[in-house]
């Protein structure tokens, strides 16, 4: 498949070689062409220099015939520009397109972009961390809005059952339980074991409430 980067920082770079490594055809696109210098030695695929907005720098970089575009620029205006092109213009068939200010997320969104916003997730999975004991999240979806978490279940709620622990809990979904090494897909009557591993489906305020039950224990 063939590629474009558009911007060449730490991120266009590392990801401008992963998708080559890949086996991928790649593009790389940036207006300032010291930049390209980040890009690793391993790297064959092609540099383009000029004006991002420039019709014909977009051209050169093959966006006709290209499989995907990311704008990954400092810059998340240019960025939305640069993706709201690909999609609208040149019909790209995916368009991912960065965002540093979690304030401009809502317009991007209005554009119908696909969006990584890494101050968003970045700032949630480092509370998660530092705040998560018996949890962690093993799959993400979006830009962290729905997770699957894997929690523990601790001797207090030992007995009870799904039904008795989601009980107010608003925002979570059982995905499976594991126990002993096998896993089964969790009814609201599934009895819960001492260390068993529950995995829930679940946006942030509903694991956080659920975490919350869990310390809390089964009498509160």
């Amino acid at each position: 498949m063939n590629f474009i980067v558009v911007g060449c920082g730490r991120v266009g770079a590392e990801l401008a070689l992963r998708l080559f490594k890949s086996g991928h055809g790649v593009v790389v696109v940036d207006q300032d062409e010291s930049s390209f210098n980040r890009i690793h030695p391993e790297f064959r695929g092609r540099t383009v220099h000029g004006e991002i907005l420039r019709d014909d720098v977009l051209e050169r970089a093959g966006i006709k015939t290209a499989d995907g575009l990311a704008a990954v620029t400092n810059s998340d205006t240019l960025n939305a520009v640069v993706s709201h092109a690909a999609r609208a213009i040149f019909n790209v068939p995916v368009v991912i397109c960065r965002n540093y200010d979690p304030h401009l997320r809502g317009m991007l969104e209005a554009f119908g972009l696909q969006i990584v916003s890494s101050t968003s997730w970045g700032a949630q999975r480092t509370e998660e961390l530092l705040t998560s004991v018996l949890s962690r999240a093993v799959f993400s979806a979006g830009n962290g809005e729905v997770e699957v978490y894997e929690l523990i279940i601790p001797d207090q709620w030992a007995g009870s059952t799904w039904n008795d622990l989601c009980t107010g809990n608003v925002g979570t979904l059982p995905v499976a339980l594991t126990r002993a090494g096998r896993a089964i897909l969790p009814a609201g009557d599934t009895v819960l074991e001492s260390g068993d591993v529950l995995a829930v489906s679940a946006t942030f305020e509903g694991v956080k409430s659920l975490r919350a039950r869990l310390d809390q224990g089964r009498e509160a």
